[in-house]
């Protein structure tokens, strides 16, 4: 102990004599270690660390499962699968919603749930006021009671007396029994909760809209509890063998709120992506400590002269390497500490999961001294050792000058050209991204954005759902916005169109052999729309014709489906020949009605959605033919569509003053939305690709300039001899270039590989991208040539009888 004391006080002064050098160091360790700290805690509050509830290893979620895709569930399966099950403690269900909710201005739309009573407490989420739903409230008629999270609670003016209150919810009243405690429902979206109380039409099995968490008995595995609702789902299947023949269940353990992988891959390739920088900075810093270690020699020569062992100076020089990497780690926490703040204030709404809390603690700061170990081990440990086996006799007779020099200098040139392999495979993941990126601006949607305002109407359950009133609902509500000046049209539809139709149906065509088992049935896009929007979106119909007027109730049955649907499903038949079978929707009903046929009158452009990256097969019917109660209304405007916001929102509530408008936007807006989530990896990958590309270029900088300044002499001797400028330059600027190509050569390696891991994320880009790969090797090229020309400038300029006589 006495022994390592000593090292740290003799350290501690070496470096307060050296404040340049130690400062370059500390900066470029915080720099590496402070991204991987950055990076690390989203990777591990997203997909490593446990949920923050109660035993959460307890916690599973249940889907309804026909043939290897999941779903959602039926409240007829959901009622069963309580009844029948033995696994669970408990199981609860909840779909999502929106709340129109009174305000002194206008109303204001919350995004909420409905959820079975118990639900809070079986996930052991806290109160900060109130309680839970009581079993009785989840009775139709007994069900107006409200949860608010903290979040809204304190927006509401966080009046503890609002608890027993009654507020007005969707124009009716409901009375506040509870608010959550603050913390991770605050974070997501749904701010109001409502019970969920079946109405008598809702509990059947055909209509699949629920989702349901369950909590595991004490004892009971994933495994045993598949086991049981496998037999539990055959049951039902043989006692409901119309609509659950083909279904099954599936229990999968709660993680990361059903993040999609190809998301949780890029939050992988990212940590790989600043492991790569914490390696590029250690190679810099292991460049700067051998360069050191030389500028030593004579002072270590001594040392050892005087009965110092190679033991006791390899230890004394990784002690001074170590001392180093703990500060630069210290420094690193801050400089992560930030860069987390930067990530969360512009990371897209929705990117990472609710659960997901993103602060430092004790997993995140013990990943950072591990890598601040590694860091100190990886960069001091070659210095110090070719530092301790310096020949004492040889270095004092040259005056320090030699020694270990070669071994040292190819030592140096090896940490280069890794540092140019690194680099360029990181570079070479940016420009995937980049390539990626461009590729999605230039898709085609299908469909124009500009000058359109896109907005939800959620129309309360409460309100009348027969069809004609729904009808004479929408069609005034139209007619007051088309009323609006700078409204140029405007149309009614259930889901955007970039987001779907709105509703995903199986179907059969009329007239091929029937399905034996209904649940092998293909499933598309079902959505309805009224006459101009096609007109308001700008989407062209190919074949046939789009919807009019006269597509009412009374007339023919029509739709119109996509081109993917027709290459899909119809592409060896004329599509305006077919009829296309459905269940009916019903206005207000959960559950499907009797199969309908659609006379197919029209084929419309592809519209991409969700991440732009595929089509779907969809198919559009007449709004006025199947009314829907809660629709999306966009509007095509002559002037800036956020600048008729209010004005459009006016004429809404000349016709409904309680509903609000849900999600305000326009189709630029949207477009950007789905986008955000590869622009900010993007951004990121960029960022750290910058970072790779300055360490590397500063990598071969320092090489290049301690060659030149060891070769002092021969330059000298060369120039003396008759060596112009040019020739000098040429010499040392090829020296580094050969480098770097060697580096770059490896790298290559390491780009393939990079392309084969983003390939999911990626669009319209192979695994082996020749442009990008040969524009990221330009670019680290020219880093290194500019890195090369400033020291090969400065030794050309010195002059020889003065550099002789020094010598």
């Amino acid at each position: 102990m006495a022994k390592l004391i000593r090292n740290l006080q003799f350290t501690v002064r070496l470096l307060w004599k050296s404040p340049g050098l130690t400062i370059t160091v500390l900066l470029t360790l915080a720099l590496g270690i402070g991204a991987n700290t950055a990076i690390f805690t989203v990777d591990y509050a997203t997909l490593l660390a446990p949920l923050p509830y109660p035993n959460p290893d307890q916690l599973v979620v249940v889907w309804s499962k026909i043939q290897t895709f999941h779903n959602g569930i039926s409240a007829g399966d959901f009622t069963d699968w309580k009844r029948m099950n033995r696994s669970f403690t408990d199981i609860n269900a909840f779909t999502g919603g929106a709340f129109n909710i009174a305000s002194k201005e206008q109303p204001e739309n919350i995004d909420g749930e409905q959820v079975t009573p118990g639900y809070y407490n079986m996930l052991g989420i806290p109160f900060f006021l109130g309680r839970d739903f009581l079993p009785e409230e989840g009775k139709v008629g007994k069900d107006h009671e409200v949860i608010l999270t903290h979040k809204l609670w304190s927006h509401l003016g966080a009046d503890p007396k609002l608890v027993g209150q009654s507020m007005r919810i969707n124009g009716e009243p409901y009375t506040v029994v509870g608010v959550l405690a603050p913390g991770v429902l605050d974070r997501g979206q749904a701010q109001v909760t409502v019970p969920l109380a079946f109405k008598p039409e809702q509990l059947n099995h055909d209509f699949h809209w629920l989702l349901s968490y369950a909590r595991l008995k004490p004892g009971i595995s994933v495994k045993q509890a598949q086991a049981d609702m496998d037999a539990v789902s055959l049951q039902i299947a043989q006692d409901n063998p119309k609509s659950n023949k083909g279904w099954g269940s599936f229990v999968e353990p709660l993680k990361n709120d059903f993040m999609p992988s190809e998301r949780k891959q890029t939050l992988w390739l990212l940590l790989g992506a600043v492991v790569f920088i914490l390696l590029i900075a250690c190679v810099n810093v292991a460049n700067l400590l051998l360069a050191r270690g030389m500028a030593r020699q004579k002072e270590l020569a001594v040392r050892s002269a005087m009965g110092a062992s190679r033991r006791t100076i390899f230890e004394q020089l990784l002690t001074e390497s170590l001392l180093l990497s703990f500060a630069g780690g210290l420094l690193g926490i801050g400089v992560g500490y930030g860069m987390l703040q930067t990530l969360v204030a512009i990371m897209p709404e929705g990117t990472l999961p609710t659960e997901a809390d993103l602060h430092l603690n004790v997993p995140v700061l013990a990943f950072t001294l591990l890598a601040t170990t590694i860091a100190g081990v990886l960069f001091g440990s070659a210095p110090a050792w070719y530092a301790s086996r310096i020949d004492p006799a040889e270095t004092l007779k040259e005056g320090g000058r030699t020694g270990m020099g070669a071994g040292r200098h190819r030592l140096r040139q090896g940490l280069v050209i890794g540092e140019f392999a690194l680099a360029l495979t990181l570079l070479a993941g940016a420009g995937l991204a980049i390539h990626s990126f461009l590729n999605l601006l230039r898709v085609d949607l299908g469909l124009r954005t500009d000058h359109i305002l896109t907005f939800f109407l959620p129309v309360p359950d409460s309100r009348p759902k027969e069809p004609e009133k729904i009808i004479a609902y929408y069609r005034q509500m139209l007619e007051r916005i088309n009323a609006v000046p700078g409204v140029t049209s405007s149309t009614a539809m259930t889901g955007l169109p970039v987001y779907g139709a709105g509703f995903g149906m199986p179907f059969t065509i009329v007239g091929k052999p029937a399905f034996n088992d209904p649940s092998m049935r293909p499933n598309t896009g079902f959505g309805m729309a009224t006459p101009a929007f096609f007109d308001t979106f700008g989407i062209k119909i190919v074949k046939g014709r789009g919807f009019t007027e006269q597509d009412t109730a009374s007339s023919v049955k029509v739709a119109v489906v996509s081109e993917e649907f027709v290459k899909k499903y119809l592409s060896d038949t004329d599509p305006l020949q077919q009829r296309i079978s459905v269940e009916q929707l019903i206005p207000g009903v959960t559950k499907l009605g009797p199969p309908q046929d659609w006379q197919i009158v029209g084929v419309y452009h592809n519209i991409r959605r969700g991440d732009l990256r595929e089509d779907s097969p969809e198919m559009r019917i007449p709004f006025w033919q199947t009314p829907w109660p809660g629709a999306g209304i966009a509007v095509r405007t002559a002037n800036d569509p956020a600048s008729m916001t209010k004005s459009i929102a006016d004429a809404v509530h000349s016709v409904d003053p309680e509903i609000a408008l849900a999600e305000p936007r326009s189709m630029e807006e949207v477009r950007d939305r789905l986008m955000s989530n590869d622009r900010f990896t993007l951004t990121l990958f960029v960022c750290f690709s910058v970072v790779a590309l300055l360490l590397a270029g500063l990598g071969v900088y320092g090489v290049m300039s301690f060659s030149v300044a060891q070769r002092s002499h021969e330059i000298a001797l060369r120039m003396a001899l008759g060596a112009d400028r040019t020739r000098v330059v040429g010499l040392i600027v090829r020296e580094g270039l050969i480098l770097a190509g060697i580096g770059l050569a490896l790298g290559l390696i390491g780009a393939v590989f990079v392309g084969r891991s983003m390939q999911s994320t990626l669009y319209g880009v192979g695994k082996f991208d020749v442009s990008v790969f040969a524009s990221v090797a330009l670019v680290l090229v020219a880093s290194a040539l500019v890195a090369c020309v400033i020291p090969a400038q400065r030794a050309a300029s010195v002059q020889p009888m003065r550099a002789l006589r020094a010598e």
